[in-house]
């Protein structure tokens, strides 16, 4: 199987890399963290120039037709650079619901804003004690007329505080744990009900709980059956899954980088520190999880279209455990080959560090992953 990347493939990753490398430094990552929400628009706005917020999208919404090697290519390049701006939220999630279940109407409606950068998404889905159980779900969406009265509280919602739209799950029919009966709704965030608390992640982005409070919306906010929305709702989140491996590669990636550099340049008895046999393993280590996580990130990016929706599940799953042992090595190593400035702010290792480990734990945890692709049969 080939896995070099085509010419187009490659222009991509160039400009992408040398997009960031002119405005992605990390002093210029702290002062984007303090504008509103956690991330610069102008930073957005060169997305958009470039059109790399329409690379998923088909041709006839306006987009490019690009695949998930093309979201991979992005977000390793936004792992390299510890991007801030909600491209996983807005351009993976929201989108992706648009792509795979938005109607004629829905599409025409919000993917030339996302397209053009002047509208983002967040995806309002994990709810108390929900852990990752994705059909966990206690919000209601009530029938009303030709309305849906939505009721109910979502936590830790990535781009909740400055989102204009969020993709809301709520439960139509059925019990709290049922698979059947969840529905997938387009609410504006600006919505009569709607009440955000926003706040910083400990990996510098920014979240938002999220409550719901008898908001009216039309029956045409309903995204695929709205009593049948999990098999569309597990897909865009395996998408998401896939996407954050990616990112968790180049962020794996800059942290050996720094790593190696620091190595050479501290120096310790009068000699660099990267001098040091045992050190020169750890850091040969580090190397091999990484790549070892490249592999199943890629795996995971062709996983994404596998028509078969329990073999797709169980090599992302697959991806995700290799990720996530990866990710927690070379963070780990990272920080104590760093020495005591590895725990501060003003090393940007920290920084990697805490992003993968929020990347490790966000739509599952390796543990919980391990098991799903024990249920299925499956060998790490």
């Amino acid at each position: 199987m080939d896995f070099d990347l085509s010419e187009e493939q490659r222009l991509l990753k160039e400009s992408i890399d040398g997009l960031l490398r002119g405005s992605y430094d990390f002093e210029q990552r702290k002062k984007y963290m303090k504008e509103k929400g956690g991330w610069s628009r102008g930073v957005w706005g060169k997305l958009a120039e470039q059109g790399l917020l329409g690379l998923p999208f088909t041709e006839d919404d306006g987009g490019f037709g690009a695949g998930a090697v093309e979201t991979m290519i992005v977000m390793e390049a936004l792992g390299k650079a510890l991007m801030l701006e909600p491209y996983l939220a807005t351009v993976v999630i929201g989108g992706g619901f648009l792509r795979r279940g938005g109607s004629a109407g829905q599409k025409a409606a919000n993917i030339p804003g996302i397209i053009d950068g002047s509208k983002t998404f967040a995806f309002a889905q994990l709810e108390k004690n929900s852990r990752y159980d994705l059909q966990d779900v206690a919000t209601t969406a009530k029938k009303k007329g030709g309305h849906y009265l939505i009721d109910g509280e979502k936590f830790v919602v990535l781009n909740g505080e400055t989102a204009d739209m969020l993709v809301v799950t709520a439960r139509t029919s059925g019990g709290q744990r049922d698979a059947d009966g969840v529905g997938v709704f387009l609410v504006p965030a600006g919505a009569k009900g709607v009440a955000k608390k926003g706040y910083p992640t400990q990996d510098g982005l920014h979240a938002a709980d999220i409550t719901f409070t008898g908001v009216e919306v039309g029956a045409d906010a309903a995204i695929g059956d709205p009593e049948n929305a999990l098999p569309l709702i597990e897909r865009v989140v395996d998408d998401a899954r896939s996407a954050m491996c990616a990112e968790a590669v180049g962020a794996m990636d800059e942290s050996l980088k720094t790593t190696v550099e620091y190595l050479k340049t501290r120096t310790q008895f009068g000699v660099p520190i990267g001098s040091f046999q045992t050190l020169q393993h750890r850091a040969a280590d580090m190397f091999v999880a990484v790549e070892q996580a490249r592999s199943m990130s890629m795996f995971a990016t062709m996983a994404c279209d596998f028509d078969d929706a329990e073999e797709r599940a169980t090599a992302i799953a697959a991806a995700k455990v290799q990720v996530g042992k990866s990710a927690k090595y070379v963070g780990q190593q990272a920080i104590q080959l760093h020495g005591g400035i590895g725990m501060t702010q003003e090393a940007k290792i920290g920084h990697y560090f805490k992003r993968l480990t929020m990347i490790e734990n966000t739509f599952g945890d390796t543990d919980y992953h391990l098991r799903r692709v024990t249920n299925s049969g499956g060998l790490i």
